[in-house]
C-alpha cells in the first residue's frame, strides 16, 4: 500500500469525526437560538459561521446567547474546539504538510531508466567501501534513507540516495525493485526483516540481509532473503588468526565479504605508526581507501568508531576494502617504513 494513501486513510476518521461535531453544534446552536428567541439567526449560514469562529477562540461577538444555558454552551464550545482544530489541523495537516515541503527538494525516486542495478537500504560504514567499489566500477546503484540531513551530505558526496521508509513497497518501487540486480538490507534485524518481507512481497529479487545476530540468520532466511550475512561472524573467524608475516606481500586472512571486497583484520605492530593517533588524525581512509569498520579494545569488538578513538599497540583493526586497499593499510598497521 502507498504511504500516501496509507496516510490519508490515516486522516479520514478524526477529519469525519471533527466534521460531525461541528454539524451537531450547527443543530444544538440553531436550537438554543429558538430557545432564546432569536430565529432571525436560526440559518444555516449563521450557525455554521458561529460555531466556526467559536471553535477556533475568535468569537467577533456579533452573535450571542443571552441564556446561562446558550453561554455554558458557548464555553463548551470554545473548549472542545481548541484541541479539534490544532490537535487535527496542525498535526494531521499541517505538519505533514510543512515535511512535504521540507523534503521538496531530496529526491524520492530513483531515475526511470534505472536498471540492473543495486539497492542498498541503510547506510553505514560498512557499506562505504562497497559503495566506492561500485562507483568504481560504474555498477548502477541507488541507496535508500530516512535521515534527509544525511541525505543532503551524500548526495553532496555524489552518493545517489533517495529519500523513503526502507520497508515501504512505495519506497521500494520507487528505487526500482523489480528492475534491480539485488537488494542489500542494511539495518537492525527486525527492521532488515520488514524490508526483505515487504521486497519479496513485490519482487523476486535477489536479497542479501546484513544480520546483526547471527541467531536471526534463520529468520531472515525464512523471511525470504536469498542471503544472509553476519560481519560479527566472519570477523569472528579471524580470532586468534593474526596477521601473517610482514615480508609477505599477499593480503592472508582476508574474506570477500561482495564482489572484491573483503573484510580482514589487521593487529597494531609495535613500529606502526599509527600508535596513539586518534582515528581522525590517522586519517585512514584518505591514505588507503581502506574503511575500518570495527575495532578490538581490550579483548571487545565494537563497530562505533569515533574519530577521537586512539589506536593503540594491542588494538586490531576491522578493515573493509579491496585488496590494494587493504595492502596499503596493512603496510601502515605493521612498520613505519
Amino acid at each position: 500500500m502507498e504511504k500516501g494513501h496509507l496516510w490519508h486513510m490515516n486522516m479520514l476518521k478524526p477529519v469525519a469525526g471533527a466534521l460531525a461535531i461541528i454539524v451537531a453544534y450547527i443543530f444544538v446552536f440553531m436550537e438554543m437560538m429558538i430557545y432564546e428567541g432569536q430565529s432571525e439567526y436560526v440559518n444555516l449560514y449563521d450557525a455554521f459561521y458561529w460555531v466556526i469562529s467559536t471553535f477556533t477562540t475568535v468569537g467577533y461577538g456579533d452573535i450571542v446567547f443571552t441564556s446561562p444555558y446558550g453561554k455554558m454552551f458557548s464555553v463548551f464550545v470554545q473548549l472542545s474546539g481548541i484541541p479539534l482544530v490544532f490537535g487535527i489541523l496542525f498535526t494531521l495537516m499541517i505538519i505533514p504538510w510543512m515535511e512535504k515541503k521540507i523534503h521538496f527538494n531530496i529526491p524520492s525516486k530513483a531515475p526511470k531508466n534505472l536498471r540492473e542495478h543495486i539497492i542498498i537500504c541503510g547506510y553505514n560504514r560498512l557499506i562505504e567501501t562497497l559503495i566506492e567499489e561500485l562507483k568504481e566500477k560504474d555498477t548502477p546503484y541507488i541507496l535508500i534513507e530516512e535521515d534527509t540531513e544525511l541525505i543532503k551530505e551524500l548526495l553532496k558526496r555524489n552518493i545517489y540516495a533517495i529519500y523513503g521508509t526502507v520497508y515501504d513497497e512505495g519506497t521500494l518501487k520507487n528505487a526500482n525493485i523489480n528492475e534491480a540486480r539485488f537488494l542489500i538490507t542494511n539495518r537492525s534485524d527486525e527492521i532488515n526483516a520488514n524490508i526483505v518481507l515487504t521486497a519479496r512481497n513485490i519482487s523476486d529479487v535477489n536479497i542479501i540481509a546484513i544480520v546483526e545476530n547471527r541467531s536471526n540468520k534463520k529468520y531472515l532466511k525464512y523471511a525470504g532473503a536469498t542471503s544472509v550475512v553476519s560481519p560479527k561472524e566472519l570477523f569472528g573467524r579471524f580470532i586468534g588468526r593474526k596477521a601473517a608475516d610482514p615480508f609477505i606481500n599477499r593480503l592472508t586472512g582476508a574474506i570477500e565479504f561482495f564482489e572484491g571486497v573483503s573484510i580482514v583484520e589487521l593487529p597494531i605492530y609495535p613500529n606502526s605508526p599509527l600508535i596513539g593517533k586518534t582515528m581522525k588524525s590517522a586519517a585512514i581512509r584518505e591514505k588507503t581507501g581502506a574503511n575500518v569498520a570495527g575495532m578490538w579494545k581490550r579483548g571487545n569488538l565494537t563497530f562505533v568508531i569515533k574519530s577521537d578513538d586512539v589506536i593503540k599497540e594491542d588494538s586490531v583493526l576491522l578493515a573493509v576494502g579491496s585488496s590494494e586497499q587493504l595492502s596499503r593499510l596493512r603496510k601502515l598497521t605493521q612498520h613505519s617504513g
